[in-house]
């Protein structure tokens, strides 16, 4: 009978492990309480009561209102809508929007969409370390500027934008900001009202709910923001989004966001440990430096370049299916961009050449990751690296 190989998964900014509490919350929306959430009867309305409670679960981790949140199948869908939206809406003042060099694919080919339609897409360049410059941002506004698009937190690098700051500028120049929070959101702290966020987007996967979901917040106090629908339908989701609600998802969002948000700081203080450890024990390796600002990034991750050693062959090497080690898995960028030949544009926007991107490996962890199997990365790293570094010389 064949053993099943461990498999050790530090890739977990791709997508995450689904906490067993949150499947428990989701399973009896997937068996015994399947009815529409939408239906008048004593069964639609009992499974709508459990919508509302996730939506406010949800809100309660961003500061929102319930009625601000708006469920999507996840970040990439409430990107689009939101982009979208913007630029259906405030056509009368303008054709303009800002975003940032190594934003997500996402939000770069709905930019690249619109340009196709008429609109002028300003891409703002990153420093060598991913930070944006407040300066260039502030020069680069409009008075037609109608959308600044910057992210939170970068899935590559873990870089994190000061948010706050930039929010200051674009209000001040009376334009919108759009936020990709899909690696902060239950990670660390987020006040959409304390941070100026006017549309929030972000995926369950990434913070132990199952894919399929994900949410879309979109200030509707001051200044309220109408978002048209990008489906029709129906009307569901407050005419945003038609379409019958996936309760099972929508249940497990909410309750991955209530447990995160209860044992974020324990969260944090362990991942954050097990990550300096790994990467402290890589940067003792010949040619390894940091890729992005060493201290404003997120704790659970980090970008590496090991001069001279291919990141796809090192890949490989971790998870080689003739070996009877444990199968590591890690990445050298989004997994949404895997098929694609080119070099990390996240790494070349940061001023890296085209050898030195494909160098470059990216290990994420989560609060399943233990410092056993960071033990055993570092093992499994040095023979693979050591193993390749013979073959060329």
């Amino acid at each position: 009978m064949e053993l099943k190989r461990q498999v050790i998964y530090l890739d977990n900014n791709s997508t995450t492990k689904i906490d067993p509490r949150v499947l428990e919350r989701m399973m009896p929306y997937l068996t015994d309480e399947y009815a529409n959430a939408s239906s008048t009867h004593v069964f639609g309305t009992g499974v709508n009561d459990a919508v509302k409670t996730a939506r406010s679960q949800v809100a309660e981790i961003l500061n929102a209102d319930p009625h601000e949140i708006t469920f999507t199948c996840g970040a990439t869908e409430a990107i689009n809508i939101a982009i979208k939206g913007v630029a259906d809406s405030f056509q009368q003042k303008g054709k303009h929007i800002i975003t940032v060099s190594t934003e997500h694919k996402a939000v770069l080919d709905t930019c690249q969409y619109l340009e196709a339609k008429g609109f002028e897409v300003t891409y703002l360049p990153v420093q060598p370390d991913g930070l944006i410059d407040l300066e260039e941002l502030k020069a680069r506004l409009r008075t037609d500027t109608i959308l600044v698009s910057v992210m939170l937190v970068n899935n590559e690098t873990g870089v994190i934008q000061p948010i706050k700051e930039i929010a200051e500028l674009v209000h001040a120049a009376g334009t919108l900001l759009m936020s990709d929070c899909t690696q902060a959101v239950g990670k660390i702290p987020i006040d959409v009202k304390e941070m100026g966020i006017d549309i929030l987007c972000f995926s369950g996967h990434k913070l132990h709910a199952p894919k399929g979901i994900g949410g879309l917040y979109a200030r509707q106090h001051s200044n309220r923001i109408k978002l048209p629908a990008l489906f029709h339908g129906g009307g569901h989701e407050r005419g945003i989004r038609s379409g019958t609600l996936n309760v099972p998802g929508i249940v497990a969002l909410g309750a991955a966001c209530q447990l995160a948000q209860m044992e974020m700081k324990t969260n944090a203080k362990t991942i954050e440990e097990l990550r300096n450890y790994l990467e402290a024990e890589i940067l003792k390796m010949e040619g390894a430096v940091i890729n992005g600002h060493k201290e404003k990034r997120l704790y659970n991750a980090t970008n590496i370049l090991i001069r001279g050693v291919d990141s796809d062959a090192v890949i490989m090497g971790l998870s080689n299916p003739e070996s009877e080690s444990p199968l590591i898995a890690i990445s050298n960028g989004s997994a949404c961009t895997s098929a694609s030949i080119d070099p990390s544009h996240v790494l070349i926007a940061m001023g890296l050449n085209e050898t030195d991107a494909f160098c470059s490996l990216r290990f994420s962890l989560s609060k399943f990751t233990t410092k056993e199997e960071i033990v055993t990365v570092l093992k499994s790293l040095t023979d693979v690296v050591g193993s390749l570094r013979r073959m060329v010389v």
